[in-house]
């Protein structure tokens, strides 16, 4: 009887998940802003490279310090936030953010972006783990309800994060730095005036619960799902900046074309993914985005000579991903018995390590042989993803 009211409140709900409570929307905003982090640089890459006169491969390490110590301190993000409560360890995290973009800002040289934005990676990872904890026990509709929200603010950041990044990277490249560093101090105030009354977690966390969780065959299998297709994200994300730079694509252009990218990201993780899960389920959605996405990388090295080619694959790109964003997501939420802010810390332990490498490996690839076989790499860790996936067949279809 009760698992029947609690499935048509869930139902009511989630037809109203845009009425939220201001401390739902106060978390989005500063979700969003978070999510930047990942697209912002994207645009002046460049022109980093150039002005500081700096190997691309060594500019990619922007992505990989900043993705390696998000995945690293997911493994603390619920000792700290059972240790000093949700709201504290959200408020934390944006400090830090608002901190080490600031010092981005101000560098000197690539070396200090580097270890300034590992710095903003262990504000990310503080924020990002525990937010979407909030979102689930804060919003309306359930947690598919939370988990759209959560994935509409992923997709709106990593879509504006480029815009922005290319509107203020056209002034200077230390423009975006400096642009986070002022909205996460919006996001800041937000919460800290919008979100009240969120009890701490009932039970102390231990470090070794996440990997505790990475135990159970379904997460597991899950997050190293995910790390094999970050590397094919992040080679696309990271790398086709200086791709794209061959053709004349300027600072401008590059926001635009990767703000198109995002903009489909967001739309489909929140009005298509869920129409998709309903019709086909969850695993055979994911296998056939996942595959989409392995073929969109190699239709990119195969023609890389085009600049159509390559500028319309990666806005369609921007598709497959916010689907796939969204599915795993919530399968995430949902295949384990853990608590979600374990089974999330587990999670993105292993799969930031898969973009942490892929842009760093992509530009030796590149140096190495040719520009070509970066995408050839991805494409063929999207196909070995569709392998490992399939291997956790039987803890997915309970979902």
């Amino acid at each position: 009887m009760s698992e029947q009211v609690t499935t048509g409140e869930h139902q009511h709900e989630h037809v109203n998940i845009w009425h939220q409570p201001m401390a739902v929307w106060a978390v989005a905003f500063a979700c969003v802003v978070a999510f930047m982090g990942l697209g912002l640089v994207d645009p002046i890459l460049p022109a980093i490279a150039t002005q500081l006169h700096a190997l691309p491969a060594t500019v990619e390490l922007l992505f990989t310090s900043y993705l390696l110590v998000t995945g690293i301190a997911m493994l603390i993000t619920g000792v700290v936030s059972s240790n000093i409560g949700y709201k504290a360890t959200l408020l934390t995290g944006l400090f830090l953010i608002v901190v080490f973009s600031a010092l981005g800002g101000h560098a000197a040289n690539v070396g200090q972006i580097i270890w300034f934005r590992a710095g903003w990676g262990l504000g990310n990872a503080l924020f990002i783990a525990t937010a979407l904890a909030v979102i689930v026990n804060v919003a309306k509709g359930g947690t598919e309800g939370a988990i759209i929200l959560y994935e509409a603010a992923l997709g709106l950041g990593i879509s504006v994060g480029p815009l922005l990044g290319g509107l203020l990277g056209g002034i200077s490249w230390r423009g975006p730095f400096y642009g986070v560093a002022v909205l996460m101090s919006i996001g800041f105030i937000a919460i800290s005036t919008w979100l009240r009354g969120l009890e701490r977690p009932k039970r102390r966390s231990s470090i070794a619960d996440p990997f505790r969780a990475l135990g159970h065959g379904g997460l597991f299998r899950l997050g190293l799902t995910a790390l094999l297709y970050n590397f094919g994200f992040f080679t696309l994300l990271a790398y086709t900046p200086y791709v794209l730079a061959n053709f004349k694509v300027g600072v401008h252009g590059l926001g635009f074309i990767f703000f198109g990218w995002g903009v489909l990201l967001a739309l489909t993780s929140v009005f298509v993914a869920p129409r998709l899960q309903e019709r086909f389920g969850t695993l055979a959605t994911l296998m056939g985005v996942l595959v989409c996405i392995g073929l969109d990388l190699l239709f990119i090295g195969l023609g890389l000579s085009s600049e159509i080619v390559v500028i319309v694959m990666v806005i369609v790109a921007g598709a497959f991903l916010g689907v796939n964003n969204t599915l795993i997501t919530t399968a995430v939420m949902e295949v384990s018995p853990f608590e979600r802010p374990v089974a999330s810390a587990a999670y993105s332990f292993i799969r930031f390590f898969g973009g942490a490498i892929a842009p760093w490996v992509a530009g030796k690839l590149a140096a190495a042989y040719s520009p070509h076989v970066p995408y050839y790499v991805g494409a063929v860790a999207l196909g070995l993803a569709v392998l490992v996936l399939l291997s956790g067949r039987k803890y997915l279809r309970a979902i």
